[in-house]
């Protein structure tokens, strides 16, 4: 993690009491989030999707700040998280990477890699497209009597392609298509079932506005975001088996950015998401539904049915929205350091964990890292690392120049 220079100036900022007014309502926030997510019921009742990779936080930044970033600042990984941000760009094209290796706790050999990288055509609008690689590690698959068969690595992706667009000086609007295959099995059939890769076709829709204000005296950007993230088709693996829904998905968010001085620059942001997926519902013995709706529907019914169809009514509702808050520190638009909290239901799934990361920005190229400490312990995401590399190509066009 990179150290932030000249003490001195810090302590001074952090002395001053409207800044501290600031950080008492991002931690009020915090708190009141966490008892109100608190449900009555133990009972276990999460949300199943097919390829969850797609869920996951693709890059440091975002991954640092608590996996929020559909309102912060626009960058090169903005196509996860709102494609309508790229409108709102400063440089003329880029390019990311990132890679994680994930759940090493559980398996050594599981990675996640994106690459993303954008285009201006004009003032107002902006192309973009990024790759969504998992690896799954080698899968050894055995027959009914345990024999080795063959050794499998299971592997899924997803291919995006954006367009962004600025309507007037403070909204941006933006919609993405997405193709996404996943391959678990390699046609490898099991108790005479045959399985298929699965494909789906889906969509982003995503808007985002900002507006320049004045905060505490200073200067400051307020931003508001929404996407709502792959709505497409459902996913199967096996003809004689029925498809299963992709991770159908709702952000909504704010950012609040705060010019301290001509060096100093804070965010205080958070997301909230709520998966558009039928809740699964709790059945007699004899497979009847005695609460909740039944979820083998269309995907424009299973969209509005998501809110209201948890068998345990209301409070269930409410405990399927997960909350990320986040803040980000720069020094002089060099350096970064990063922190966040994302909280889930104990019986949506029960990731609750902070984070916290760093960030060096040099003319030509960013550098991220990213750490997640989760709150319960022996916990599969623990250690998780992120790493990412980004280029802005009118910086390279500057030193060139």
């Amino acid at each position: 993690m990179f150290y932030i220079c000249k003490i001195r100036r810090i302590r001074i900022l952090l002395i001053n009491m409207k800044l501290k007014t600031l950080f008492c309502l991002f931690i009020l926030i915090l708190y009141v989030t966490r008892i109100s997510a608190q449900g009555s019921s133990d009972e276990l009742n999460a949300i199943q999707t097919v390829v969850p990779f797609l869920t996951i936080a693709p890059d440091s930044r975002a991954g640092a700040m608590g996996d929020a970033g559909v309102a912060t600042s626009p960058d090169i990984y903005s196509m996860h998280w709102n494609p309508s941000k790229f409108a709102f760009i400063d440089g003329k094209g880029g390019i990311g990477i990132s890679y994680s290796p994930w759940l090493r706790t559980l398996v050594p050999d599981i990675n996640l890699a994106y690459l993303s990288g954008y285009s201006r055509l004009d003032a107002r609008q902006v192309i973009a497209s990024s790759l969504y690689y998992s690896s799954l590690g080698d899968i050894p698959f055995t027959d009914d009597f345990g024999n080795l068969q063959r050794v499998f690595i299971p592997t899924e992706f997803a291919i995006d392609a954006a367009y962004a667009r600025l309507f007037g000086n403070n909204f941006s609007g933006g919609i993405a298509f997405r193709f996404i295959y996943s391959n678990l099995t390699g046609g490898f059939s099991s108790g005479g079932t045959e399985t298929k890769p699965g494909v789906s076709f889906a969509a982003d829709v995503s808007g985002l506005y900002m507006k320049e204000t004045s905060l505490f005296d200073k200067n400051a950007i307020i931003s508001f975001g929404f996407n709502f993230s792959n709505i497409g088709s459902k996913m199967s693996y096996s003809k004689s088996k029925e498809p299963d829904f992709i991770p159908m998905n709702m952000r909504l968010g704010t950012a609040i950015t705060l010019t301290l001085d001509n060096y100093n620059e804070i965010t205080l942001t958070t997301d909230i998401n709520k998966l558009l997926v039928p809740t699964p519902p709790k059945y007699d013995p004899d497979r009847n539904i005695i609460a909740g709706k039944d979820p083998n529907v269309a995907v424009p019914v299973a969209i509005f049915q998501s809110f209201y169809d948890a068998p345990g009514g209301l409070k269930e509702e409410l405990r399927e929205f997960t909350v990320s808050l986040g803040t980000e520190y720069w020094y002089n638009h060099q350096f970064a350091i990063r922190c966040g909290y994302f909280h889930e239901s104990e019986t949506k799934g029960n990731r609750k964990y902070f984070t916290a990361g760093a960030g060096f920005r040099l003319n030509v190229l960013e550098i991220d890292v990213s750490y997640l400490m989760p709150v319960v312990q022996n916990h599969p995401l623990a250690r998780t690392l992120r790493f990412s590399l980004s280029f802005e190509f009118s910086a390279l066009r500057n030193i060139e120049g």
